[in-house]
């Protein structure tokens, strides 16, 4: 009685796998719409089975019901008919049996499939369950909830519907309220609303149900309580799929006891979790660590726990948030929740202390994408310790530590907001404080706060000296030495840095040797110090000693700065480029800031005037982007003026604005394509002929990429922690953008040309 909508994918897929297996097994979360596109599947290919396709809804059956004799009775076949008489009857047959909602009878599902695939040659079975059946021979086909935007910035009202599960929605609202569409008025909430619902088709269909009372943004305002809203009152559907709590009650109860006790445990869990951190926080009492890997297993293989798409290191395992707040709620019910999130907020704390102890080394990359990864996680983590009486030192300890990576935080606002919560709450004069303190001051200077800085490095010293910690006095030391840098006051900088090197050779701690090495390196350079080189040199031999490839960024950086001063405006510029490139992987803005501000002062050397306007522009745009400014940065800040003044003096006012606004309105990734170009003359181009880049956004930009490396959708979603389904809409939106009708077309125009001189 209502439209079929989206699958396209789906749909191709399960036609494939019929064609080539006899068992096809669609699984999925309850919900997730395995039953609908099954029937779709089976009405588009009824020709093929000259014998019929026949349904048999297992859903009223309970555990025990003789399963031959119930589908003997929907073929027709008179009398008590058994196994033996079906097995007869489908013998010589072409007909496809399509056995809908297994998941209660699985065992018993896959001994009937088994033997029937056995005797009759022409048979081909279509299964619906949310778990597989293990089946020799089976074929799965996993259905993804339908794409979402994954962003709020869709250009269009069109480019929104394109969205299935936005259309679903739009095509269910119109039967609740005639002439319903999206305008601008609703497009942004029913964007998030559909991102919040997650795609499941059954949730979609509830929400606008609620459209009968409720505007869109209404429900979505609503949505935390999720179980209570979505609720429908069909008369014809099955009491599971009335309400989306009842469809997750019918999956709990299939689920083992150890299997509804780690659904419990992982909902402790922010976006995904690997093995290891399930072994660390979930097992104990109710599953023993030897069972871990057998429950996840079984908690696949019901849907319940999913293979995460985000890239990391290893396997990860997901769950939809709507599982997870079922689970959550089952969690406090059995009173162990405070328990559970205490094991979390340790495991956050073992990682972070791991991260810090670690990152100046080899594994620099895959310590920052695993903080990436685990970014949720540790919020998650920090929310609970700032919020439970006791524990506010574990945020104090996950906080400070993520100093070495400050690139695992959104911004610097958020790693602030972090310690200054957890200061606050945790006044005990300890040497996590004392670290705290620090941290949060380099957080501060790095945003351009030196004056909110200074009573932290007051307090840090003070209570560092109570305690006789010298490795917090070093910190306390060196973050002073950098407030100087930022003001600078190149001179006091190097006595600081100084004498904070000198404490970190007697700790033995290379890391922060390194940082300040680094930091005195500077001061070298912007004073003119005859030393500049040789620090230049010895921060450059420590990266290359360690492989410490994100660090080496910030000493060829600051190596190109001191080739700039001594007039090498070439190598100096190669130089920062190289560094730039570096960082792009890292996604350390704050780095490719500092290296896009001091490109534009060589342009501008270079009597490259427009460019270096445009560059200072997209410096600021970057540096917007990480919420600081160069304000309160007067190493840079300085120099700065002087070269926007002579770049004004050089093109005039109004040219000036011009390219300044142009590099402004860049994103990050237009910024460092802006960096990294070549020539001014790159810029002269009309946009059209910079190639096909001019007509794709950013994010398609990315996509083009992937596709000229030739990854798949699945591989693309996995990339860039997107959906399947929006990879694949993505793709369609550049073919149909670029008049294209196949992939190996965007591979073949998508040249490196395309990709260095793509706009912003």
């Amino acid at each position: 009685m209502t439209s079929f909508v989206g699958r396209r994918r789906e749909l191709a897929e399960a036609k494939r796998l019929l064609s080539t297996g006899r068992m096809v097994t669609f699984t999925g979360p309850g919900g997730v719409g395995k039953t609908r596109l099954a029937e779709r599947v089976a009405a588009e290919t009824y020709r093929e089975f000259p014998d019929g396709v026949w349904l048999i809804d297992l859903a009223p059956m309970v555990a025990g019901e003789p399963l031959p004799r119930v589908v003997a009775g929907v073929l027709g076949l008179q009398g008590e008919a058994g196994l033996s008489a079906l097995a007869d009857y489908l013998a010589d047959r072409r007909l496809l049996l399509l056995l809908d909602n297994c998941e209660h009878l699985a065992v018993d599902c896959a001994t009937l499939a088994g033997k029937l695939l056995g005797v009759a040659p022409g048979l081909r079975i279509l299964a619906t369950s949310r778990q597989v059946l293990h089946i020799e021979g089976e074929r799965v086909l996993e259905v993804p909830p339908l794409s979402v935007p994954d962003t709020d910035d869709i250009a269009s009202v069109d480019e929104l519907a394109r969205f299935e599960s936005v259309s679903l929605f739009v095509e269910r609202a119109s039967a609740v309220v005639p002439g319903f569409t999206i305008n601008a008025d609703n497009a942004l909430a029913l964007t998030r609303l559909c991102r919040r619902l997650e795609g499941i088709p059954l949730a979609v269909e509830l929400a606008a149900v609620r459209l009968r009372a409720l505007s869109v943004q209404q429900i979505l305002d609503r949505l935390d309580d999720r179980f209570r809203i979505l609720v429908g009152h069909s008369p014809v559907a099955l009491p599971r799929q009335q309400t989306l709590r009842a469809l997750i009650d019918w999956s709990h109860d299939l689920c083992s006891p150890e299997e509804r006790a780690l659904w419990r445990g992982l909902s402790v869990f922010s976006g995904g979790c690997s093995l290891e951190a399930i072994e660390y926080v979930c097992s104990g009492d109710e599953v023993a660590p030897d069972e871990v890997i057998d429950v996840v297993t079984g908690l696949v293989d019901k849907s319940i726990l999913l293979r995460s798409t985000v890239k990391c290191d290893g396997l990860r395992y997901d769950m939809l948030e709507t599982l997870r707040e079922y689970g959550r709620e089952r969690l406090v019910e059995s009173g162990r929740e405070t328990a559970l999130l205490r094991r979390h907020c340790a495991w956050c704390r073992d990682i972070a202390a791991r991260a810090e102890a670690e990152w100046f080394g080899p594994g620099q990359m895959e310590l920052a994408a695993m903080l990436r990864c685990e970014q949720s996680n540790v919020v998650a983590a920090l929310e609970f310790c700032l919020t439970q009486i006791g524990v506010s030192h574990c945020a104090l300890e996950i906080a400070a530590s993520m100093w070495s990576h400050r690139l695992s935080w959104a911004s610097l606002r958020d790693g602030h907001h972090w310690l200054d919560r957890a200061l606050a709450l945790d006044r005990d004069p300890t040497a996590e404080r004392a670290k705290a303190l620090w941290v949060d001051a380099w957080l501060m200077l790095l945003r351009g706060e030196p004056k909110g800085a200074e009573p932290l490095l007051n307090e840090c010293r003070e209570l560092a000296e109570r305690l006789g910690d010298v490795e917090q006095l070093a910190g306390a030391v060196q973050i002073r030495g950098f407030a100087a840098l930022l003001a600078g006051d190149f001179t006091e900088a190097a006595a600081l840095l100084e004498k904070a090197l000198s404490y970190h050779r007697t700790i033995g701690s290379r890391g922060r040797y390194w940082t300040t090495l680094f930091q005195l390196a500077m001061a070298a350079v912007l004073d003119g110090d005859p030393r500049a080189a040789e620090l230049c040199a010895e921060c450059r031999a420590m990266c290359e000693r360690e492989n410490a490839r994100w660090s080496m960024s910030f000493a060829i950086w600051v190596t190109g700065l001191e080739r700039w001063s001594k007039g090498d405006t070439r190598a100096g510029t190669d130089m920062i480029r190289d560094a730039i490139r570096i960082k792009v992987p890292f996604g350390d803005h704050l780095g490719m800031a500092q290296c896009i501000e001091v490109l534009a002062w060589l342009a501008a050397d270079a009597e490259e005037h427009r460019r270096a306007a445009e560059l200072l522009g997209a410096a600021q745009a970057v540096w917007r982007s990480i919420g600081t400014s160069l304000s309160g940065l007067g190493h840079l800040a300085d120099p700065h003026r002087r070269y926007e003044d002579r770049l004004r003096a050089a093109i005039g006012d109004r040219e000036f604005a011009a390219a300044y606004d142009r590099g402004v309105q860049l994103d990050v990734d237009g910024a460092v394509a802006l960096a990294v170009a070549e020539r001014e003359a790159d810029l002269e181009a009309p946009q059209a002929e910079r190639g096909i880049a001019a007509v794709l956004t950013r994010r398609e930009r990315e996509i083009a990429d992937l596709v000229a490396e030739g990854l798949s959708n699945k591989e693309i979603a996995a990339a860039l922690v997107i959906s399947q389904r929006t990879a694949e809409g993505h793709v369609e939106h550049i073919l149909r953008k670029l008049g294209f009708t196949s992939r190996a077309q965007i591979a073949a125009a998508w040249t490196p040309s395309s990709r260095e001189d793509q706009p912003g």
